[in-house]
């Protein structure tokens, strides 16, 4: 089981207001600015649910391919993230739909962040 991620991103701001309106719809949201002292003059935040698992770093961006799929809990969540990443600024890699070749309920949606990386959301469960 994954704890926690963290990545490079060459704009800050760019990044953190693509991910505060991208994240929302599905409950996820900035919870903690690491203060600069403590990260050598970074800035570093962190996003999550009840606790920050999802933290991005203002330094040398992240290279090859970063690719992080965030768990829905329905279709609707997906289709959200989707409108609200693109309406952020986030480039389509792949818009919301079943993807059969994952397993018959695989519903996703794939949007490009400001630094290129590859997010996804995805339900696994059966529509209804």
């Amino acid at each position: 089981m994954i704890d926690h991620i963290s990545f490079g991103v060459t704009d800050f701001a760019r990044s953190t207001a693509f991910y505060d309106q991208a994240l929302g719809p599905l409950g996820v949201k900035r919870l903690f600015d690491v203060p600069e002292a403590h990260s050598d003059g970074v800035k570093v935040t962190g996003y999550g649910d009840d606790r920050p698992w999802f933290w991005i770093a203002e330094e040398k961006a992240t290279t090859g391919m970063l690719h992080i799929a965030l768990q829905a809990k329905t279709r609707a969540d997906v289709d959200a993230f989707y409108g609200a990443a693109i309406r952020a600024g986030g480039v389509c890699n792949g818009t919301p739909g079943v993807r059969p070749h994952y397993h018959p309920d695989y519903y996703g949606a794939f949007v490009r962040d400001p630094d290129g990386h590859n997010i996804e959301a995805v339900c696994h469960t059966a529509p209804g």
